[in-house]
């Protein structure tokens, strides 16, 4: 009884704490805002393809793809939480690739809140345009 006791107490131990993390990222203060992402790039160091679709996105298209400009859903939950299309998500062409390839670029709202992904949304790097 004593061993079953302590099983369950841990148990519920460990799902408060998984529950916790869960909710974590929706209630961090806005200095912490990009607590999930992967760190910034420089834009400079970015591929010359991802240039064009930040023009193409500055000059509202056209885009190469039909899925561009879609409501990227955050379903990964790198990004910092926020509401139903608040982000967006564009095609950074890949020469050579038979499909639409892995590398996108995802906006929001706020001014030059951009992110890059090279590897279809398992990290973000945050584009700093200053360098």
């Amino acid at each position: 009884m004593q061993t079953l006791l302590r099983a369950l107490k841990t148990r519920t131990a460990t799902v408060l704490t998984v529950g916790l993390l869960t909710l974590a990222p929706t209630a961090v203060f806005a200095a912490d805002a990009h607590a999930d992402v992967s760190g910034s790039i420089c834009q400079t160091a970015l591929p010359s393809q991802a240039d064009d679709t930040l023009n193409l996105i500055a000059n509202g298209g056209p885009f190469p793809y039909s899925q561009d400009g879609v409501v990227f859903q955050n379903r990964e939950g790198v990004l910092p939480a926020e509401s139903y299309g608040y982000y967006h998500e564009y095609t950074v062409i890949t020469p050579g690739a038979p499909t639409r390839g892995t590398r996108r670029i995802i906006t929001g709202q706020a001014p030059q809140e951009d992110y890059y992904t090279a590897d279809h949304y398992a990290s973000f790097y945050l584009i700093d345009f200053t360098c």
